[in-house]
């Protein structure tokens, strides 16, 4: 599983990368985390509103600081 966090490097984006990690191991899945502040790289996703999360290729969130438990539904 390939799980990135797409922001800025601002206070949500950091939250939201914490809320990823936390849900990772709390599900004991084996996953690559990754996060992303290169603007152009988070534009070129198609993403306009951060903190952004993909899993897989797959935008499931944006704009949005999402909770431990939220993320592990996502999982």
């Amino acid at each position: 599983m390939n799980i990135k966090v797409l922001g800025g490097g601002c206070k949500s984006c950091e939250a939201l990368l914490k809320s990823v990690k936390e849900a990772v191991a709390n599900k004991g899945v084996h996953a690559e985390i990754e996060y992303i502040t290169d603007m152009e790289k988070i534009m070129g996703y198609g993403v306009m509103s951060t903190p952004a999360l993909m899993i897989d290729d797959k935008i499931v969130s944006t704009g949005k600081v999402l909770k431990a438990r939220a993320v592990e539904k996502l999982l």
